[in-house]
């Protein structure tokens, strides 16, 4: 991969799939800038990564704005942005409250629109490359996934009219969509054995996917020597999304 002499900010980088991602980048010779809420962890990484970390707010269109402004000011360029926030709430849609409703859209639409915003204004001469996170379970149907489902397939709306947009300016536009990956939010699913083994079975390849399964891809996607990449939705599910084996 061809990270040497970028500079690659993470929004949420505090968790699972940021985290990986960051230390991927990093290792590949790239300064990579983390953003989170977390200030314990955001300074533990910020040490590992030796870049200070930028205090950061998901659901606030500011602190996404603030946050790619002080990247982009840091080193004078900006040359990708990630955004890894997100929530799993397990509900059908009759059961939801409009404030879940709405803290889900918050977190995961609202931030990824947020962040096309900002990184788009970063890089409207330069180019640059803009990576999300949708799911799996806004491409096929999942019980109990009304509001993380929409708010998922919104962004892989985004994802593709964000890319149209930008593609004159040199800026890509892409996302991943993950199924069940193992990370802190999803911990009351893994570390239920009967619901791991269910999620499991699920999975085409039979297990459930790993932070860096998703930060590999997410990489590949950021990485300069595929600029000839934009407006795709990259399953990174074991294929949940695609396959059946019985």
């Amino acid at each position: 991969m061809a990270f040497t002499g970028t500079v690659t900010l993470i929004l949420a980088a505090t968790s699972g799939i940021g985290t990986a991602l960051a230390r991927r980048i990093r290792g590949c010779g790239g300064k990579v800038i983390p953003a989170g809420r977390n200030a314990e962890k955001l300074a533990a990484l910020g040490a590992e990564l030796g870049e200070a970390g930028i205090g950061f707010d998901a659901a606030s269109f500011e602190s996404v704005e603030r946050a790619v402004q002080d990247a982009a000011a840091r080193h004078g360029r900006l040359d990708g942005v990630a955004l890894c926030s997100g929530s799993l709430p397990l509900k059908p849609a009759h059961l939801t409250t409009e404030a879940e409703y709405r803290a889900v859209m918050a977190a995961n639409l609202d931030a990824a629109f947020a962040t096309v915003r900002a990184a788009a204004r970063a890089m409207m001469n330069t180019g640059g490359s803009i990576v999300l996170v949708s799911s799996a379970a806004a491409r096929i149907g999942l019980g109990n996934h009304e509001a993380i489902a929409a708010a998922k397939a919104g962004i892989i709306g985004l994802t593709l009219a964000a890319a149209a947009s930008y593609a004159p300016r040199g800026i890509r536009v892409n996302c991943v969509a993950p199924g069940l990956t193992e990370t802190p939010l999803t911990a009351r699913i893994t570390g239920n054995e009967a619901s791991r083994k269910a999620s499991e079975s699920m999975h085409a390849l039979g297990r459930i996917g790993s932070p860096e399964d998703v930060a590999s891809a997410m990489a590949w996607l950021l990485d300069p020597e595929n600029a000839w990449v934009t407006g795709q939705v990259i399953g990174v599910d074991g294929g949940l999304g695609t396959v059946r084996t019985r």
